[in-house]
């Protein structure tokens, strides 16, 4: 199937269609003029209700990602890419930044102004080490995942046709790859790609280091794209490139010992790249909210895992419409009674905030308060279930002020600290809940998993 990419506007193009090496996928190249078609204002704000940091910051904060090592100034142990326990004894937040700054195609929603926009606005909330010490830890000294972490979930023959594709990449500054629908890829991409991966192994050993010496180890976040949740394992696929959540989770059980890995996606599409690569697995469970008829179609209600893995993927899709109240029925009803039944040994997220009423890709009624209320839910279930040891992933979010609003409130949730959502969400905009097919839903999903 070749799906088109997202329109942008080539000054020239050369059509062509190429065999990428690896033979998985192929790639159409195009040749494009790099000007700004984003309007900013004197306080660093889009015109169009978009938010952007004044201060791009693209010089060696954020490029830093691109090389093989990261200079941490937050102090660590012997090994440089492990915090002491030091450190980590009064910290409740790690989080990673990878924005992947040379990732980017010009007018697309999955840009490169993301994770800047939501630093800026995580500073501007003081909400970062600078403000409040011990804390709260950027984790800043990470090594980029191994191609042998990617092979973990992805074929090796994408991951080394991927990067054989960086060269042509170079050449013509930004190729489409057809049937992925639909993604992109810069001369950066590939490497990029580790470093965000690399981030939420990172985060997966601090935060398991903690878990052995506290009850209530730091929760950690993972501020990285190019997003994961829908690249499947022969490929990538919507925005994303490697699996982070899949490839952490594999590497929880591998390098930890982590047996049972829960997983909670909540962004508004599903994740049919993490649903595949843990269809026939046990000890993996995937559960899936997402608005039912998105995009990619896929995560109906009956998809429930298949051989020994029947019955540890749940998808639950959620009629358009769908808010606060649903989301937090769904916990209550169906998250929670399925993590308590499986008794796992960590729990990740993908954390996508494009399910948010602001948000442009979607038509679910989603608030701030929606997403401090699933962080406050979440980490209470890894205190009560697994030691703590959450790791959250950053996956979509595409009005950038919904979006960096709602992780600062996801932040102060895992801080245990009142939420301010109040001062951004706007209770006039929302509409009522279509109430009865979500109670079918739920009902439904509970029937089929004996919930």
């Amino acid at each position: 199937m070749q799906l088109q990419a997202f329109p942008c506007s080539p000054s020239s193009a050369d059509q062509g269609i190429v065999h990428v090496p690896g033979n998985m996928f192929l790639v159409r190249h195009h040749l494009y003029k790099w000007k700004s078609h984003f309007r900013i204002d004197a306080d660093g704000k889009f015109v169009e209700d978009q938010f952007f940091p004044k201060n791009l910051r693209s010089g060696r904060r954020f490029l830093r990602s691109i090389g093989a090592s990261i200079t941490c100034s937050n102090g660590i142990g012997k090994d440089p890419y492990i915090l002491s326990n030091e450190k980590i004894s009064d910290a409740r937040l790690i989080y990673a930044v990878a924005p992947a700054m040379g990732h980017n195609q010009e007018s697309h929603p999955e840009s490169h102004f993301r994770v800047p926009a939501i630093v800026n606005a995580l500073e501007k909330m003081e909400m970062t080490p600078k403000f409040r010490g011990s804390e709260i830890i950027e984790l800043q000294s990470f090594k980029p995942a191994s191609v042998d972490d990617i092979a973990s979930v992805h074929a090796r023959a994408y991951v080394s046709g991927l990067e054989k594709a960086m060269d042509q990449a170079s050449q013509q500054g930004i190729i489409f790859i057809d049937g992925s629908g639909p993604t992109y890829a810069t001369a950066t991409t590939f490497h990029e790609s580790l470093v965000a991966a690399g981030a939420g192994i990172a985060l997966v050993d601090s935060v398991v280091a903690a878990s052995k010496n506290r009850r209530d180890p730091p929760v950690g976040f993972a501020l990285i794209r190019p997003p994961g949740h829908h690249a499947i394992p022969l490929g990538p696929m919507g925005f994303c490139v490697f699996g982070n959540v899949a490839i952490a989770a594999r590497y929880a059980q591998r390098a930890h010992g982590l047996k049972r890995v829960f997983i909670i996606d909540f962004d508004v599409h599903h994740g049919n790249g993490t649903n595949d690569a843990f269809y026939d697995d046990p000890d993996i469970f995937f559960l899936s909210t997402h608005q039912d008829g998105s995009y990619p179609g896929t995560g109906k209600i009956d998809e429930v895992g298949r051989g020994d893995g029947e019955g540890t993927t749940l998808n639950l899709p959620l009629p358009g419409g769908s808010g606060d109240i649903a989301m937090t029925t769904v916990f209550d009803e169906v998250i929670a009674p399925c993590a308590q039944r499986f008794k796992p040994d960590i729990i990740l997220v993908s954390a996508g905030y494009d399910g948010h009423v602001l948000d442009p890709l979607a038509s679910l009624q989603f608030t701030t308060g929606t997403y401090y209320m699933l962080a406050s839910k979440i980490k209470l279930l890894a205190k009560d279930l697994c030691g703590g040891r959450c790791v959250c992933f950053l996956e979509g979010g595409y009005n950038l002020k919904s979006l960096s609003y709602s992780v600062a409130d996801s932040f102060r949730a895992f801080l245990g600290e009142q939420s301010l959502a109040s001062e951004f969400d706007n209770p006039a905009i929302l509409y009522e809940e279509p109430s009865t097919k979500v109670k079918q839903a739920i009902q439904r999903v509970k029937h089929i998993h004996s919930l």
